[in-house]
């Protein structure tokens, strides 16, 4: 159902969760009804680059910041072609986004794309039940949508789970693409697309790469056919058990010894691939505000997350793996889940969270250059 900003926002909306809490606002954004996985995340800013993260995949956004909108959207800032949340739940939106690179209003933009949000609800109330009750399956349903309270808890109970979904391939590029080096050509870099973000071929543009973006049915020999001098795994949607063919894959690459890099996604891959296990985290890593700890200088770095499983490797010693030793390189202090693995005897590592945050913070930059010191090393 298409309607304007100014309709929408006289409409009723009810956000329902599949253990039966029900939360009562009005609709934002597209009115209908939509489906997927309540998570929250705590960043103040970068909704834009939020909203466009591929490994939103299947999942409803709680905006813990209260005012949400300030900045408007712009034509710059898309992480990917699309926006990918499932859905969007705000407390005070903005009325009159204000900024000079706005072009339009974030509630004009899910609208246009048919992403059907709720605001005016306590989302304080509704983190703290998420963080009680751990992430789980919801469906906002506005205007005509609007059901019997019964009839709409058994249409989200009705729902997949995201633990066992397989989403990757659905928001991967289906052809090859390549982004230049910005300035003289360095290094060549295959990088698989799990769920890639816009930035991330950028961050290593900036530092002289040539990236080839491969879909994430992208076979060892795909991957050879470009010469790379290191490859790379990115970010992406869904439960990584499910992720079988990268799996096979990263484990071609790291028989080879080619230099190797992942983060997020791929950094659960990589803890497949070395042979250990991954699990649901209860309500997930999301937010531009996570400490982590670089194990290997002791540095803690804010970080950006957006994860809901994670690596289940053991914190305090060094694995035998058919590879070769690994540790975990960072630790996330808040719970100490695993936020990163490094080989000792190969060059591969990886990171559970996101050093390209294009809205920052960027203290995890520098992972980057430890990516082109790998591969300058490989080459001498």
């Amino acid at each position: 159902m298409t309607t304007s900003t100014r309709e929408s926002a006289k409409v009723p909306a009810v956000l329902v969760l599949e253990d039966g809490r029900i939360f009562r606002g009005r609709a934002y954004g597209a009115v209908g009804e939509t489906f997927g996985e309540a998570v929250f995340s705590t960043g103040m800013t970068g909704y834009q680059e939020t909203l466009t993260d591929p490994s939103y995949d299947r999942q409803i956004v709680v905006a813990t910041a209260p005012q949400i909108g300030n900045t408007g959207w712009n034509d710059e800032d898309d992480e990917s072609r699309r926006i990918w949340v499932a859905g969007y739940v705000v407390r005070d939106p903005a009325r009159v986004p204000s900024n000079w690179r706005a072009t339009r209003s974030l509630d004009d933009e899910l609208i246009a794309q048919g992403v059907v949000g709720i605001r005016g609800i306590d989302t304080r109330a509704l983190t703290r039940h998420l963080r009680e009750r751990g992430s789980m399956r919801a469906g906002i349903f506005s205007g005509e949508a609007i059901a019997p309270e019964a009839e709409l808890l058994a249409r989200v109970q009705a729902q997949p789970p995201m633990k066992g979904a397989s989403l990757y391939e659905e928001v991967a590029t289906q052809e090859t693409y390549v982004v230049p080096a910005m300035g003289e050509k360095r290094f060549t870099v295959a990088a698989v697309d799990l769920g890639i973000k816009g930035m991330t071929p950028r961050r290593m543009a900036e530092r002289g790469i040539e990236v080839h973006v491969l879909p994430a049915t992208a076979t060892v020999e795909d991957v050879y056919a470009v010469n790379p001098d290191g490859v790379f795994f990115s970010n992406g949607p869904g439960d990584p058990a499910t992720a079988d063919g990268p799996v096979a894959l990263m484990r071609a690459v790291l028989e080879r010894g080619t230099p190797l890099f992942g983060i997020c996604f791929g950094n659960q891959i990589l803890g497949r691939a070395l042979g250990f296990g991954t699990y649901k985290l209860k309500y997930g890593h999301r937010g531009i505000n996570q400490p982590v700890q670089d194990r290997t200088t002791g540095k803690v770095e804010v970080t950006a997350h957006n994860h809901g499983f994670a690596v289940d490797a053991p914190l305090d010693k060094v694995s035998e793996t058919p590879y070769g030793r690994v540790e975990v390189s960072h630790v996330c202090l808040n719970d100490n889940v695993v936020e990163g693995l490094r080989l000792l005897d190969r060059p591969a590592f990886s990171v559970q969270y996101h050093p390209e945050a294009a809205a920052g913070p960027h203290d995890a930059a520098y992972l980057f250059d430890r990516f082109v010191s790998l591969m300058e090393g490989q080459r001498a």
